[in-house]
């Protein structure tokens, strides 16, 4: 089969990649390497090759934007000249930063609505009708310290996050315009960290990042000074926001599973959490990555920011049993994958 994969050259796109090659699938990556790297594709081929895997039939980079309709046009036309059509997508491509997009919302309606409306509308045209959406458990509501389900209220605080909230509700039209066709899976993802266990792959540490890990692995090499704690006044146990830490590999096996599940079973719409289901202050992790690396990571409390939530974790029962997916590695793992990952940079 062959799958294209919007974003396949970020954080998570990558590591989704090299687990449907690995498995045998042919991808195409469409990516701006805007906020990625080129250098990415060719850890995805070196990992592949330490494996006895080789890419030439399995992996075609096309750099593009989701905006620009005739780059997506040219990857299903040429996909159809080789005789081996387009199945599925796994959409990740978007911008994805909250506090980015409380200051740019236009950059994100654009970039994350209009784009995947021209990803859609041209799937349908080529009568492509099955997709895994990246999408976010920041669409929810405020938890206060309970577990999130599928059926939790909705309610995006950030840009970035109603611009996921609004693409879900437009898969939901498109399933609902034509339910005997289209299969579509969103998957919500909770915090998504650590890297491949070779090290070669993983978050990149790019200047303008604004999730927990990369900086962390900053402040460990000492390249900012201290860590930013936003908020110490949440109603958890230390004061420090709670989240739902997932290993990556463990993302990258949920979208398997998913496409997998999807190609199995009757057209259909689904949303799933993928989370561990286990809450981890900001303080509980600082306090786990000096214990398995070695290493200090000053930090400081800093205000709230707009669009942050105390506690969000996953009730992750659904995908358990859905897709027979369960996360496999614990927060150490996590942690220590995370951290190789320097040596490689």
């Amino acid at each position: 089969m062959h799958i294209l994969i919007t974003g396949g050259a970020g954080f998570l796109g990558s590591h989704t990649c090299l687990t449907l090659i690995e498995k045998g699938y042919e991808i195409s990556i469409l990516d701006s390497f805007i906020n990625s790297s080129i250098k990415t594709i060719e850890g995805i081929k070196k990992i592949l090759r330490k494996a006895g895997i080789h890419t030439n039939h399995h992996l075609n980079i096309f750099k593009g934007d989701i905006r620009d309709k005739k780059i997506i046009i040219k990857i299903f036309e040429d996909a159809i000249k080789n005789n081996n059509p387009i199945t599925s997508v796994i959409h990740f491509a978007g911008l994805k930063s909250v506090s980015e997009s409380v200051k740019k919302p236009f950059l994100y309606w654009e970039n994350n609505v209009s784009g995947t409306i021209n990803l859609i509308n041209i799937m349908n045209q080529f009568n492509c009708k099955t997709i895994v959406f990246s999408s976010s458990a920041s669409i929810y509501d405020d938890s206060s310290e309970k577990l999130i389900d599928e059926d939790f209220p909705i309610n995006p605080t950030s840009p970035y996050a109603k611009t996921k909230e609004t693409i879900e509700r437009f898969l939901k039209d498109i399933f609902n315009s034509s339910s005997n066709t289209w299969r579509i899976a969103n998957l919500r993802y909770f915090n998504p960290i650590g890297a491949h266990p070779s090290g070669i792959i993983g978050e990149e540490l790019t200047s303008h990042t604004t999730n927990i890990f990369p900086i962390i692995t900053k402040v460990a090499l000492k390249q900012i000074p201290e860590l930013k704690v936003y908020g110490k006044d949440w109603p958890t146990i230390d004061g420090s926001g709670v989240r739902d830490y997932i290993h990556v590999i463990d993302i990258a096996n949920g979208h398997l599973k998913a496409l997998e599940f999807l190609n199995a079973n009757n057209p259909q719409i689904i949303n799933l959490n993928l989370g561990t289901g286990k809450g981890t202050s900001v303080i509980e992790l600082i306090k786990t990555f000096e214990k398995v690396n070695k290493v200090k990571i000053p930090y400081s409390f800093s205000e709230r920011r707009d669009g942050d939530k105390g506690f969000v974790v996953a009730d992750n029962k659904m995908a358990l049993s859905i897709l027979k997916w369960k996360p496999e590695k614990n927060l150490e793992e996590m942690c220590i994958d995370g951290w190789n990952l320097k040596f490689h940079k």
